[in-house]
């Protein structure tokens, strides 16, 4: 590719008290190889010193475009809000604490320009790190010449993405006619990435790029975290992609691998005693076929709102006490 050929793409930072780690991301998209990038950041009504570290940094390296939210609007809406102003041809959502590796946005172009339109995503390997920076595993286990050591499902991964997660969500760069067809993140929900895997790898193919691109951070805080947290919202959040997703079904294939994903979730709302949720959970999955004792005995623990995870802590506590008793380790 020419010059001229080379496709800007788009950067959305979406931020969020995130002052220890925004300086070294927004470093990490300005020491990009490729220089055909519109980056956008959107610090989403952040308490801490994050935006003041956006707007220092903005002072010296001033090629950005920075909305500042006065109240936080959830990460979809945020995101959103920046696609509307989006220029390129291609997008990727980065979070203020993960980090690009320096070529990753010239390979995936490089990835992308030799795909046809069918091709909504490219996405690719991560490590993950700490909150120090301290590299732990990779997202896909390589071997010594650091290629994946088994298939990584693309093209048509609808199925795929019904059953398990396995895509590292930052490692993603999105077609953005695609995103606009989708009509963006869905701003009712709490999180972006398997709802709009739904939603998108029913229409499109999806290609991976064997490398590693990106750097995954990993804190207490991160929002996937919080899925057994009560009250949360996140797995109301999932209930309504699991619904999308029965609309979307094609072969009865798709509805059993929904349907084990149904049985997961509801196993969550157990642990995480969002009762109620649990039972709605169970009347979509008896449109697809019939619950079984397994999931209709946890459905009952769930209508007696049993404190599943205090007993298990009990349990555990008391295991302790026992096994020092004995005078081993535990």
């Amino acid at each position: 590719m020419t010059s001229l050929e080379k496709p800007l793409v788009t950067v959305i930072l979406t931020a969020y008290n995130q002052e220890k780690y925004i300086e070294e991301t927004l470093t990490s998209v300005f020491f990009q190889t490729y220089p055909y990038i519109q980056l956008i950041v959107v610090d989403n009504a952040s308490t801490d010193r994050t935006l003041d570290v956006i707007k220092r940094f903005k002072a010296t390296a001033p090629a950005f475009q920075l909305i500042e939210n006065s109240r936080n609007r959830g990460l979809c809406k945020a995101f959103n809000q920046a696609l509307e102003i989006a220029q390129g041809k291609y997008v990727i959502d980065l979070s203020g604490d993960d980090v690009l590796i320096a070529d990753r946005v010239e390979k995936q172009v490089r990835q992308f320009e030799q795909l046809s339109e069918e091709y909504a995503v490219v996405f690719s390997n991560a490590y993950y790190i700490d909150k120090n920076g301290k590299r732990l595993h990779n997202h896909y286990e390589v071997n010594a010449a650091g290629n994946v050591t088994r298939p990584v499902p693309t093209g048509d991964v609808y199925k795929n993405i019904l059953e398990k997660y396995f895509i590292c969500t930052p490692t993603m760069m999105m077609r953005t006619s695609a995103l606009h067809q989708l009509g963006g993140y869905d701003e009712n929900l709490l999180f972006e990435d398997f709802d709009f895997w739904i939603r998108s790898a029913v229409r499109f193919k999806y290609d991976y790029l064997d490398e590693i691109l990106t750097k995954k951070r990993v804190l207490k805080t991160s929002l996937s975290t919080a899925v057994y947290r009560k009250g949360s919202g996140m797995l109301e959040s999932y209930y309504a992609v699991c619904n999308k997703a029965y609309d979307l079904n094609r072969d009865q294939e798709e509805f059993d691998l929904l349907a084990a994903r149904i049985r997961t979730f509801i196993r969550k709302c157990l642990y995480a005693q969002e009762f109620e949720l649990a039972i709605r959970f169970r009347r979509l999955l008896n449109y697809i076929e019939n619950p079984g004792w397994e999931t209709e005995l946890i459905v009952f623990m769930c209508r007696l709102h049993l404190p599943v995870n205090f007993a298990y802590r009990f349990y555990i506590d008391n295991l302790k006490k026992t096994v020092a008793q004995e005078g081993f380790s535990f």
